[in-house]
């Protein structure tokens, strides 16, 4: 098995973490190869490694079993987009704020890798979307959400929203979040939108900030088609891929979206449960004021 490192280069202690992880690798009888974002590192790294293990992202997420992601959700993120084409399972080892997709630390990585030998964990297929518009040369793509707001203008833009080409409502606000059940718990859930499991085959419309005190998420299945047509007094609006990428384009603009039938695969160890990260990490369900809660 090959197993390719992706990591966050911004990362204070990423060198170290990388070293470990490496070490792991090896010791447990495995092969792996590292992105060429790291020749942006200490040259003191570099030398640790065979420069034939360096090799560029698309190498890597072609020759790899398994890919694994060093930072936090938002490095898992890049580098779920990173991978996209190829779909390979990615693991994501945290060390950033909250870790939420990024389920394990160095310690419980290198528990794991006994059960990657043996095959014992388990892959699981998220959603992602796809979206495109005339002003758009490049169709978006979205793990976690698909967000389309007013960007640096201070008023409220209209949204006309379709939902297999069936007319749905037309409301002001400063935006709307197309999410997924893996963007549930992001910018989502902060908008009031609901939490989603990840097996859940459906897509949730959260409006930001509307106008009007009637207007809630909406949650439909991911087989359908969303349109959005978007209008501003403003000369661009923005739309952002996880928070990632953006683009501005000029209203009227009109976006479609749909799910992608490339799924990102997630990799998770069989001891993990989603319910336990939601409680864990988002305190989901827990009442703080009682001490001995867990």
């Amino acid at each position: 098995m090959i197993i390719g490192i992706i990591p966050n280069i911004t990362k204070s202690e990423v060198n170290e973490i990388i070293e470990r992880i490496v070490s792991e690798i090896i010791n447990n009888g495995l092969d792996y190869v590292l992105s060429d974002s790291i020749l942006n590192t200490s040259a003191d790294l570099l030398k640790k490694f065979d420069n034939s293990k360096i090799v560029t992202l698309e190498k890597l997420s072609s020759i790899s079993d398994m890919v694994v992601s060093i930072g936090g959700d938002g490095t898992m993120l890049n580098t779920a987009y990173s991978v996209r084409g190829s779909g390979t399972p990615i693991l994501g080892v945290n060390f950033g704020k909250l870790g939420f997709l990024a389920e394990f630390d160095i310690e419980s990585f290198s528990e794991f890798m006994n059960d990657v030998k043996t095959s014992n964990y388990i892959v699981e297929e998220r959603v992602a979307l796809i979206g495109t518009s005339a002003g758009i040369s490049e169709s978006l793509y979205a793990i976690n959400d698909l967000v389309i707001d007013k960007g640096s203008w201070s008023k409220m833009i209209e949204l006309t929203v379709f939902v297999d080409d069936e007319y749905v409502t037309t409301f002001s606000a400063d935006g709307i979040i197309i999410a997924t059940p893996t963007g549930s718990t992001g910018y989502s859930l902060s908008t009031g939108g609901p939490i989603v499991n990840p097996q859940a085959d459906v897509i949730t419309l959260s409006p930001i900030a509307p106008h009007t005190l009637t207007m809630r998420p909406l949650v439909i299945s991911d087989k359908q088609k969303i349109t959005i047509k978007v209008n501003s007094q403003y000369d661009t609006i923005q739309v952002s891929s996880d928070g990632q990428r953006v683009n501005f384009i000029k209203p009227p603009a009109t976006i479609c979206i749909v799910k992608s039938d490339k799924p990102v695969k997630l990799v998770h160890s069989k001891k993990n449960n989603y319910f336990e990260t939601l409680r864990k990490k988002l305190f989901w369900g827990l009442d703080i004021r009682q001490p001995n809660n867990s």
